[in-house]
């Protein structure tokens, strides 16, 4: 069964500043505390990202392949193609626009085909941590920021 699931925010940070966060394509680790660890392989379109979860996560390996970078769209699609989540397909799209007050809006939407007695559990665990790492954006972005005065 396709799920959609799509947290969006305002945060505090330039739409350029938060994008530079999201096409680093590394360093989620640092966007959430439940991402133990996570390194790239390769660059731009076609790079690897490889996550540890965090055992209060309860642990396991996540792999995804950059789909696409559109700096101008400010917009990144991946594909994740190794869970310890059940789900048999799973494509994720970042994308970010101009808010008001030089902030910017922030839309992490997650595709994913999961099996009916896992979905609500799943679902509402995906929401929390794509909204969590909507926060981290924000934070590094302010940091990264902070850090070139």
């Amino acid at each position: 069964m396709i799920e959609s699931v799509n947290p969006i925010k305002r945060i505090d940070a330039p739409p350029d500043a938060a994008f530079a966060v999201v096409a680093s394509i590394g360093g989620l680790d640092r966007l959430l505390p439940l991402i133990e660890s996570c390194r790239v392989e390769g660059a731009g379109v076609g790079a690897r990202r490889f996550l540890r979860l965090a055992a209060s996560a309860g642990g396991g390996e996540i792999e995804d392949r950059i789909d696409e970078i559109d700096h101008q769209r400010r917009r990144l699609r991946y594909t994740r193609t190794r869970s310890p989540f059940p789900v048999k397909s799973y494509v994720g799209t970042v994308e970010i626009r101009p808010a008001p007050e030089g902030r910017s809006e922030v839309s992490w939407r997650v595709e994913i085909d999961v099996a009916p007695e896992a979905k609500e559990e799943l679902v509402p665990l995906l929401f929390g941590a794509l909204s969590g790492l909507i926060d981290g954006i924000e934070h590094e972005a302010k940091q990264r920021e902070t850090a070139s005065r």
